[in-house]
């Protein structure tokens, strides 16, 4: 079977925080990811800045996080446990609120997605039952480990548990309704024993048991059986690590909108931030840059719906539409009054090449930044190499920071325009067809010096290539070692229902043979930044003078260019 395959952050803290958490409206909440993910809000941006020199104890890191699960500020922790398990990668409990936290997040992401509810609502018990079987038999073929299969149907009856407390199935549009009953409790431990009395070892006693606690839920709680197996469907992919989920309709359109580099909307890149929609970047060219729509404005009301505590995914169903469709905007930018702006949604093409210059005139070192790998990056990259080269560019600084990664292939035809010969990445996983080398296959390839700048979320595809130009000898690495994200996730569209699963299907290695997965990329020269890194968002021009990972790769390039 052929799916596309790719390396990028998903559903960990970088999947939100780095890897445009922050869709590109209207539609690419990204992987979703990634866990893409990766691929979570800007809240959890800000989470990520908290890690200062006071908090260096575990239980004051464990006492942030209750109080931020006390707020019901699922995003802001699951950053802050993923962060936290950086720094004690051995504390179980850290851990377990992670996973909880995920829950919650994934929880409330879904129930925001309309093609989620209209999935769940359109299936029959029966029909539910077999997508069921049709994600733990793509598991089971796919995934890079062996299956616990109890653990996953426990998380599963976790993920049920949860959306029950929290009150999901009380919606309206549900079929049935929950059981407020004071008996509720007692319900809820006799559904967990009638689990726990039938333990599970393969994929077949998995599906018995999740239909039977569907059953029994239905009688028991009032609530419909589909319900309850769309639970046990995303805590069991969910379940499997930190990039492999379940994708719904809306999402696996976002993930095939990524790949081509374009997509339906008008062409921003929003985050929520007190309590409103907040602009970060404009497309250039797209229906919102030429209405005059700026980074920096927010959006008040989309169709004459407030945005008020929106969410971003929330707020992506507002946006989406087909193309030549209309929506107004109420939007207010800053030091002037709100004002209503009429949008017609058009294809908006996604540049993953950015920021293209000589960034130093005299000496003709040329500076792009990549901001993503898919399918148009390579084209994009060589539009910018020659126009570079026409420049009379003599050096080259590729900068990768914040990048989190892409398709597979797209980064092996960029290191394939750089490394002369050999091997580019290697990929293993459990299944054979997994195994594979990656050679760098071009006859002419550009000899320039080459400089290239990482921080701790350049990730996957992003490390896939600059490790190949650093352990080719092809690149000097200026910045900080990278996040450690070495593993492909493929895309499996599900049969029935117009949804997909991400799975990680392999670990990837450098061409010295050295993996990836929780280690990351060393730089050659190590930058210490103590103040708040630069936001880089598309159209925006590099700052020398404002960043210092820039100013000494600059310096880098000086001195190849110096010793030729």
């Amino acid at each position: 079977m052929q799916f596309p395959r790719f390396s990028q952050i998903k559903s960990t803290t970088a999947a939100i925080l780095f890897y445009r958490a922050w869709i590109f409206a209207a539609v690419a909440a990204i992987f979703l990811a990634s866990r893409t993910t990766p691929d979570y809000c800007a809240a959890a941006a800000e989470s990520e800045l908290r890690f200062v020199d006071s908090e260096n104890s575990l239980a004051s890191v464990l006492q942030h996080g209750a109080n931020l699960e006390k707020q019901e500020k699922w995003a802001e922790a699951l950053s802050h446990y993923e962060n936290a398990i950086k720094r004690f990668p051995n504390d179980k409990t850290l851990r377990g609120h992670q996973d909880l936290a995920r829950i919650h997040y994934d929880l409330d992401r879904r129930y925001d997605d309309s093609s989620y509810r209209a999935t769940m609502e359109s299936l029959s018990a029966q029909q539910a039952g077999e997508l069921y079987g049709e994600v733990l038999a793509k598991m089971e073929t796919y995934f890079v480990h062996p299956m616990d299969w109890q653990k996953l149907v426990n998380r599963g009856t976790h993920c049920l548990e949860i959306a029950l407390r929290e009150g999901v199935f009380t919606d309206p549009q549900q079929s049935g309704t929950v059981n407020t009953s004071n008996s509720f409790e007692a319900t809820l431990t006799q559904l967990k024993q009638f689990i726990q009395q039938r333990p599970v070892t393969n994929r077949e006693e998995a599906i018995a048991v999740v239909a039977a606690t569907a059953a029994f839920a239905a009688t028991e709680l009032g609530i419909s059986q589909s319900a309850v197996l769309f639970e046990y469907v995303a805590g069991a992919s969910g379940g499997l690590d930190n990039y492999s989920c379940y994708l719904t309709g809306n999402q696996l359109k976002d993930v095939y909108s990524q790949i081509d580099g374009n997509f339906v909307g008008i062409g921003i890149e929003l985050k929520a931030e007190n309590q409103a929609l907040l602009i970060v970047s404009v497309i250039p060219e797209s229906p919102a840059a030429k209405a005059g729509i700026r980074a920096g404005d927010r959006i008040l009301s989309v169709d004459g719906t407030s945005t008020h505590n929106l969410s971003t995914d929330a707020a992506a169903g507002l946006l989406q539409g087909p193309k030549n469709s209309r929506l107004e905007l109420s939007v207010h930018s800053p030091q002037q009054q709100p004002r209503d702006v009429l949008l017609v949604r058009q294809h908006v093409e996604v540049p993953s090449v950015d920021g293209v210059c000589l960034i130093d005139e005299d000496l003709k070192i040329g500076y792009l930044r990549l901001i993503s790998f898919q399918r148009s990056t390579s084209r994009e990259l060589d539009e910018a190499l020659w126009n570079l080269y026409h420049q009379g560019m003599k050096s080259l600084v590729i900068d990768v920071r914040s990048n989190p990664g892409g398709l597979l292939s797209a980064s092996v035809d960029i290191a394939d325009k750089f490394v002369p010969q050999g091997t580019i990445v290697s990929t293993r996983g459990r299944s054979p067809q997994e195994d594979f080398d990656y050679p760098a296959r071009r006859s002419s390839t550009w000899e320039l010096p080459l400089v290239v700048l990482v921080d701790e979320n350049s990730a996957s595809a992003s490390e896939i290539f600059a490790a190949a130009v650093h352990d080719h000898q092809r690149a000097t690495l200026v910045g900080r070692k990278s996040y450690g994200k070495g593993s492909v996730q493929g895309i499996f569209p599900l049969a029935r229902c117009g949804a997909g699963l991400r799975l990680t299907t392999a670990k990837f290695y450098s061409p010295n043979g050295q993996p990836i997965s929780k280690v990351g990329v060393k730089p050659d020269i190590v930058v210490h930044q103590a103040e708040k890194p630069v936001l880089m968002t598309i159209g925006t021009k590099p700052l020398p003078e404002q960043d210092p990972i820039l100013r000494a790769g600059i310096d880098a390039a000086r001195q190849k260019v110096a010793a030729r």
